[in-house]
């Protein structure tokens, strides 16, 4: 299914993200150039997986995964199958469904297959351009990963051009920010301190004049 994923980056994702909107990408080349990797972003929009797909050469573009809500992007049948067979995600269930359960085994797999997760701490999209508070289930894969990077990503524009609720996108431009890798410190209260205090970093530099 490679080939449907690069078709739709394509004819989908360019057009509407570097054609209808416009993307300005500061410090691209922090970004992993092969897995195993997990880049985290903040989330506001549909929008952002497409955006977040387009700064990738196509021929990663099958080893890019998204990671995403099992409830709502497997709700039927169409939708799972263009979820999991276009867009490429790998869904996880938000609740345990038995004790002992992980609903991480499959970025786990993913990693092991030296895949690219794209990873949205927040959970679901949150109010147009304000960050919600991070859940700790990133800390549980970088735990489990210590030498795998996790690069923050911080994204500006895409939730007032397709906010929550909205299903037509409106032309807004967008401004990406790549930060440094973060390294895994032994626990994971200080992992998820640090990749908060990176996403203020990141947000920081749209006040700045220059763009690299």
């Amino acid at each position: 299914m490679s080939l449907l994923r690069i078709l739709f980056v394509v004819l989908v994702a360019y057009p509407v993200v570097l054609i209808m909107l416009g993307i300005n990408v500061r410090h691209r080349a922090r970004l992993p150039r092969r897995g195993p990797a997990v880049i985290a972003a903040n989330h506001n929009s549909h929008l952002d997986t497409l955006a977040l797909l387009t700064l990738f050469p196509l021929h990663r573009i099958a080893q890019v995964r998204p990671v995403a809500a099992a409830d709502y992007f497997l709700a039927n049948r169409l939708i799972a199958w263009f979820s999991l067979n276009v867009i490429g995600i790998i869904p996880i269930r938000r609740k345990r469904e038995r004790d002992g359960d992980d609903p991480l085994v499959a970025c786990y797999a993913a990693l092991e297959r030296g895949e690219i997760l794209l990873i949205f701490p927040e959970g679901s999209r949150g109010e147009p351009e304000r960050m919600a508070q991070l859940k700790f289930g990133i800390s549980f894969v970088a735990e489990r990963y210590p030498r795998v990077p996790i690069v923050p990503v911080f994204m500006h524009g895409l939730g007032k051009s397709m906010p929550r609720g909205e299903w037509l996108p409106v032309p807004y431009f967008c401004d990406v920010f790549v930060g440094l890798p973060l390294k895994w410190r032994g626990d994971r209260e200080s992992f998820m301190g640090e990749l908060e205090q990176s996403f203020h970093k990141l947000k920081e530099k749209l006040a700045a004049p220059e763009y690299l």
